[in-house]
């Protein structure tokens, strides 16, 4: 069956593949008495799959998280911030938040 995401290949591509497959001695083909006795991994290692799904890595949560929002600002001021390195948004926010917390809201 071919569609837009598999393109179809060759009697003798296949008959490749599953040649090099076959020679794989650190890779052998699983029989049919291994796929019946296989176990989810979170059945076989409980331990280890808990330990992975709570190490997923990446930042820690915030306690206080940012909102994402789309805001325009003129070009050069963009400029001006993105000049002063990595972290410039969060410098946005800082000059932001300095401004509302001193009352010089316009209306």
């Amino acid at each position: 069956m071919t569609d837009r995401k598999h393109k179809s290949i060759s009697d003798a591509e296949e008959a490749r593949i599953q040649k090099m497959i076959a020679s794989d001695p650190d890779a052998p083909e699983a029989t049919d008495k291994q796929m019946a006795e296989a176990r989810p991994f979170t059945e076989a290692f409980p331990a280890l799959a808990e330990n992975m799904r709570r190490n997923v890595g990446g930042r820690p949560k915030s306690a206080n998280p940012k909102v994402s929002v789309s805001i325009r600002l003129d070009p050069d001021v963009v400029a001006e911030f993105k000049a002063t390195g990595p972290g410039w948004q969060s410098r946005i926010n800082d000059v932001l938040r300095r401004e509302v917390l001193s009352g010089n809201r316009s209306s």
